[in-house]
């Protein structure tokens, strides 16, 4: 029995200029509990005259408020401070981010717990590695660059990981002097209304944060064509991004895309053969499926393949579904109705395509909820939708290699290019694979574990730019280049 309860909670408002408000218009639309699809609450929804005012705030607070202008120390004691009151949060997001998003409570307190460092790290980044350079020429000039806030943030974060990927923005955005509007995905409003709880208890100035939510066509449409908006950072799906990029065009804003994924891990004859086979049903399965940098394609060297399916398969109907507020939850429900439709679609396109799908049913008492079992489709090529395509769900493809060149071709011939995973004993072997993969992030012998002074970010149709660590610092502030003289350097005469 869970010791927590699936609780009905307070309908959640706008934040802007430091006041909690109703939208313009008072629309509401209603946020769903994934595992029963019975109401959680009613969300004000946020639309472009909202936009307006929660810009024309930032902008307001950015220009003349003192946010900009106080000292690095005195801003970055107010980033310590968020980090500090979202410590004393960790539970109660933790159970609202299970309850908003179908993921298993011990993954969703693994991820809250860590938030907080987000605003920690990017204090002490300010704090050593903000800096500027100077340049001598000769004896006439020191030209010098500093770093400036870029302005007004637009900051749009998706459903799979809600609070830690709002505060992976928000963290540096704020710890760089810029002012914020955070839109948050409609599927998870409630994780992003406790930031801005915390975030009005530390007492930041009015403006300088505010949150918006609505949907993407309309609330997270204004916040990109907006004039008075300098940046735009979207973590979501590939489409989306696309568009986002054209709508930002007119306003020339500078956008950070960090975009879909279809990752592969690939495992050789050699590898660790039980680490190997952890982090793949970790890598594929956690988060119920639904990350970007999930390992969705799996290929396995022939000399093991036997072998290793017939492991995957006995550890896969070994996960377990259920509650996401039970402890031992491993795989809960999907976010949302709409999402489980296209999830389980790809099962059909699977077997239309010839390939043989492994699942299992939904127990009775699960079946109210949006669940999708631990996946694996055999018999796959790379060619097939279901290799090529983004389910962003528990479902794993497997496909197997003969040699290295040939897993390099196949890891590589697809259109998303996010995170990529080599497993091989003959360390050789694994940094000539990372260095030939065709993604942003590789990682070798191990799974997913990021480090925060690392860029994190894709290539191809996975993301423009990289956040994380000092690189965050080339989207969230501008370099400015001041050229002083130090002798008459000669100046020609015109008209003289």
């Amino acid at each position: 029995m869970t010791t927590l309860e699936h609780t009905t909670q307070p309908d959640i408002l706008l934040y802007i200029n430091g006041e909690f408000v109703k939208s313009e218009d008072g629309n509401t639309f209603e946020n769903l509990n994934p595992f029963t699809n019975n109401k959680i609450n009613k969300v004000y929804e946020g639309r472009k005259t909202d936009i307006d005012k929660a810009v024309m705030a930032a902008r307001e607070a950015f220009d003349h408020g003192p946010w900009k202008k106080m000292k690095v120390t005195e801003r970055l004691a107010y980033i310590y401070k968020i980090a500090d009151l979202i410590d004393q949060e960790v539970e109660k997001i933790a159970y609202l981010e299970a309850l908003d998003t179908g993921l298993p409570i011990k993954q969703t307190r693994s991820m809250v717990s860590r938030a907080s460092e987000n605003f920690r790290f990017y204090a002490r980044m300010v704090d050593s590695r903000l800096i500027g350079e100077a340049y001598q020429v000769d004896d006439h000039f020191i030209n010098y660059t500093i770093n400036l806030p870029a302005g007004v943030a637009g900051l749009i974060t998706p459903w799979n990981a809600p609070f830690m990927l709002e505060t992976w923005k928000v963290a540096p955005a704020l710890a760089t002097g810029n002012t914020v509007i955070l839109k948050p995905a409609e599927f998870s409003p409630l994780s992003a209304n406790v930031l801005a709880e915390v975030i009005d208890k530390s007492g930041l100035p009015k403006g300088v944060f505010n949150v918006v939510h609505g949907y993407g066509e309309t609330a997270g449409d204004a916040l990109v064509k907006h004039l008075d908006v300098q940046l735009i950072s979207f973590t979501g799906e590939t489409v989306t991004g696309s568009t986002i990029i054209k709508n930002s065009a007119d306003t020339l804003k500078e956008c950070s895309m960090e975009l879909g994924g279809k990752s592969p891990i690939i495992i050789f004859d050699d590898a660790d053969f039980e680490r190997a086979l952890d982090a793949c049903v970790w890598g594929i399965f956690s988060f119920n499926g639904e990350r970007c940098t999930a390992n969705s394609r799996l290929f396995i060297q022939e000399g093991i393949k036997d072998n290793f399916i017939e492991a995957l398969k006995k550890r896969v109907a070994k996960v377990r579904i259920g509650d996401p507020l039970e402890e031992t939850t491993e795989v809960g429900p999907l976010i949302h109705k709409e999402h489980y439709d296209k999830v389980v679609s790809y099962l059909e396109i699977a077997k239309q395509e010839g390939a043989e799908v492994l699942t299992r049913d939904i127990p009775d008492e699960l079946k109210n909820g949006n669940f999708v079992a631990p996946s694996m489709i055999l018999h796959a090529s790379n060619d097939m939708r279901v290799a090529q395509e983004e389910i962003f769900g528990p479902i794993l493809t497997v496909m197997s290699f003969k040699d290295e060149d040939e897993a390099i071709r196949l890891a590589n011939d697809i259109d998303y290019g996010l995170a990529g995973y080599v497993w091989t004993n003959d360390i050789k072997r694994g940094h000539r694979v990372a260095h030939q993969i065709d993604a942003g992030m590789l990682w070798v012998n191990a799974q997913n574990v990021r480090d925060l002074r690392t860029p994190f970010g894709g290539s191809k149709s996975s993301g423009i730019g990289r956040e994380g660590g000092h690189y965050a610092f080339d989207f969230y502030t501008e370099k400015k280049i001041i050229h002083v003289a130090i002798g008459d350097h000669p100046i020609q005469q015109f008209g003289k």
